[in-house]
């Protein structure tokens, strides 16, 4: 397991683009016949993927999860981007279409990760997050998600933004998660941005064409930086850092949030003359 470590605001003012990635980007989460994860110590959230092919893929526990069972304290987020799928945990099985979401609680023994077809996997992008009770398992579809119409043409940012962990779909400890799709012909996301000093976040951006990139921009709101992200790349994102992104081409996003609360709308926008 890949570990990444909190970097102050200042100590990023300084760092190359080598620097910058080897920091705040996840690469490499979707290999075929392996779960890959990254623990970050921005809340102890760890981000991952798995992608079965013939055999199933459980998952284990490690020495940086610190307990038995991966599950024992902590809490996940599951959302299906590639082809069908299902997951199996504690004797009950969940059939995950693509972008349909999974909730597990703290205490769930056995996670297994399965492909309907191994010639055409899943690809289930993951995030889990302490916790400290044990909410009922659900699964959540596109149909059950909250939806939110955001964005204007004049602006270049419609989007469709979906809630799936959200207080008002699904009870978690901390982790909230969601999809937010932009729609052709619009690139931005996340704009006007913000910060929440209160959460930490992760951005994992998938449903794109092999040579679309998205430009990630990140950094305190007077000294900005960008990230050019690919295909089933994820960027981590302190509370002190804006997050948005323009893209080249279609593109959607997985957000995960972790931290003191699940106030979604808990956000300290930034006027657009403050950013540099």
């Amino acid at each position: 397991m890949d570990i990444r470590q909190v970097c102050s605001p200042q100590e990023t003012r300084g760092f190359d683009t080598g620097q910058l990635r080897g920091n705040y980007l996840v690469s490499d989460l979707f290999a075929q016949g392996q779960i890959n994860m990254t623990y970050s110590h921005l809340d102890r959230t760890i981000v991952g993927g798995a992608v079965p092919m013939e055999a199933a893929l459980e998952l284990k526990s490690s020495k940086q999860v610190g307990s038995p069972k991966f599950l024992d304290r902590r809490e996940i987020g599951i959302i299906n981007i590639g082809s069908l799928g299902k997951i199996t945990a504690d004797g009950s099985t969940y059939d995950l279409a693509p972008r349909e979401c999974l909730y597990l609680p703290m205490g769930t023994k056995q996670v297994c990760f399965v492909s309907d077809d191994g010639n055409n996997p899943a690809r289930f992008y993951f995030i889990s997050t302490p916790a400290h009770h044990a909410h009922p398992p659900m699964k959540i579809t596109e149909d059950q998600a909250n939806r939110l119409e955001l964005g204007t043409a004049s602006d270049a940012n419609i989007r469709i933004l979906r809630q799936y962990i959200h207080p008002d779909v699904c009870n978690s400890c901390q982790l909230v998660m969601g999809i937010t799709t932009i729609l052709d012909g619009s690139v931005w996301n996340t704009m006007p941005c913000h910060t929440h000093d209160r959460r930490s976040e992760v951005y994992l951006y998938f449903d794109m064409q092999p040579e679309t990139r998205v430009f990630h921009f990140m950094g305190e709101p007077d000294e900005t930086r960008h990230l050019v992200v690919a295909e089933g790349e994820a960027i981590l994102s302190p509370g002190w850092s804006i997050h948005s992104g323009a893209g080249t081409g279609r593109y959607s996003f997985i957000w995960s949030m972790a931290g003191d609360n699940q106030d979604f709308t808990d956000m300290d926008f930034v006027d657009m003359k403050d950013l540099r």
